[in-house]
């Protein structure tokens, strides 16, 4: 074993912590695949393997986020049933902890993506997800977990307030936090600003703020950075990788201590990342003005990734050093929403 595989492996006997992974990319394809059969539900594929193909990213990567949204579709409609849900919950936890050793873990997801537009109740989708997180906290007592319920970019300010709601309803159930993600409208600048009194309402019933921001737009995506870290004062950042091309917004996130939840595999399959130099040159640029950040996978199913992978490949291209690495993981652990209602 080199002693880089040492490292990691080190940090992984002590627990590793994953704060940025969605409900749509973590359960296993078999389990995917078994979970649509039971539903009935009509797939493009017949064959298993077509079906890991539909559901996971090619490992020569996607156009970009678009792209991936499709693929995202196909999981959140086989999610899209109490049944469903509880289970994919309670997998994505075990899985996490049976072969990466995480021990502090948070998944996020959107409950009216898995409602079928209405047609199921949005509460039994959301209780569903609380039985998951109950039935692996019995069965993984080590490990603390906890839901992060997600706004859409493309919902209307009604549907998002709906999400809030929810989130504050079920935060002494398993709920920790809240987040917007989902495709930009026409591919321009959302406003941000706009969120700020649900964002606030959220805060002030204590759940964690993260906002997904900065992974793709260019010069807009660096602006929307700063709007987000001004107007929503978020505790941690979805990806936010864009604010390394700019000294002005990397200062704001620091003075912010905003925490950056990185996912290098996902951002290289994106083209949101160049290459790995990139992935070097951006990690460096964070470490360098000691902005806080974190490594997670996005999803490891979807992304063919694992966290150790992960953290193996930042060592591997010079972008951290086992020491870096550690505190990386140990602010994982400290930067988790969960640990607020434990």
């Amino acid at each position: 074993m080199s002693d880089t595989r040492a490292v990691v492996e080190e940090l992984a006997r002590g627990g590793l912590a994953e704060l940025h992974t969605h409900l749509g990319a973590s359960v296993d394809p078999a389990v995917m695949w078994t979970l649509a059969h039971e539903q009935g539900i009509a797939l493009p594929v017949k064959d298993y393997w077509e079906f890991v193909e539909l559901v996971t990213v090619d490992p020569r990567g996607v156009e970009g986020l678009p792209e991936l949204d499709e693929i995202y579709k196909w999981t959140e409609l086989i999610q899209s049933s109490p049944l469903a849900v509880e289970r994919s919950v309670h997998g994505a936890i075990g899985g996490a902890y049976r072969t990466q050793n995480i021990t502090t873990l948070e998944l996020r997801f959107n409950p009216m993506k898995r409602n079928r537009g209405g047609e199921r109740d949005l509460d039994h989708i959301i209780m569903a997800a609380v039985r998951g997180l109950d039935r692996a906290g019995l069965e993984y007592p080590r490990v603390r977990a906890g839901l992060i319920l997600m706004m859409d970019r493309t919902f209307t300010r009604g549907q998002n307030e709906v999400i809030i709601e929810k989130a504050i309803r079920y935060r002494e159930r398993g709920v920790v936090g809240i987040d917007i993600a989902g495709p930009r409208p026409n591919g321009g600048r959302y406003p941000y600003r706009d969120l700020a009194p649900l964002v606030e309402e959220a805060r002030a019933a204590g759940l964690g703020i993260t906002i997904h921001v900065g992974e793709e737009g260019g010069m807009d995506g660096i602006a929307e950075i700063g709007e987000v870290v001004e107007h929503l004062r978020p505790d941690r950042i979805g990806h936010g990788i864009l604010a390394a091309r700019d000294e002005e917004t990397m200062r704001l996130v620091r003075d912010a201590a905003v925490v950056l939840e990185i996912c290098p595999t996902s951002n290289l399959l994106t083209r949101a990342l160049a290459d790995e130099e990139a992935l070097r040159e951006t990690v460096s640029a964070f470490v360098d003005r000691n902005i806080p950040f974190t490594i997670a996978t996005d999803g490891p199913e979807m992304m063919r990734t694992h966290l150790r992978d992960e953290l193996q490949l930042l060592l591997d291209v010079g972008a951290l050093a086992p020491e870096a690495l550690r505190e990386v993981n140990a602010r994982g652990h400290q930067a988790a929403f969960v640990r607020r209602t434990v």
